[in-house]
């Protein structure tokens, strides 16, 4: 794996495809809206194919199943357990900031 600084475009990338992963996730298969439909669809258009971010089997999935205008993607993802995971964690951190 690449070793990016903070901020740079090799970093920037990695963090949004991980942001939209977990995003399309938690829509595609938990019916969780982590974000609005214009947000997704914001960050999705933003997606550089061209940058590697220094892996290269999810830079290789992107490439090949990225589509900017669903989620259904992530139905495809390489490591889904992971991103399972992953996405859980988020949504039950999202779902205790909204409880009373």
């Amino acid at each position: 794996m690449i070793e990016a600084a903070w901020g740079s475009p090799i970093e920037v990338e990695r963090r949004r495809r991980i942001r939209l992963a977990v995003w399309a996730y938690a829509y595609e298969f938990l019916d969780v809206s982590l974000v609005s439909d214009h947000r997704f669809d914001e960050e999705a258009q933003l997606v550089d194919l061209k940058v590697s971010t220094g892996h290269r089997q999810l830079d290789a999935f992107f490439r090949k199943h990225f589509q900017a205008y669903t989620g259904q993607w992530v139905r495809s993802h390489p490591d889904l357990r992971r991103l399972a995971a992953y996405t859980q964690a988020v949504v039950d951190g999202f779902q205790a900031q909204k409880a009373p």
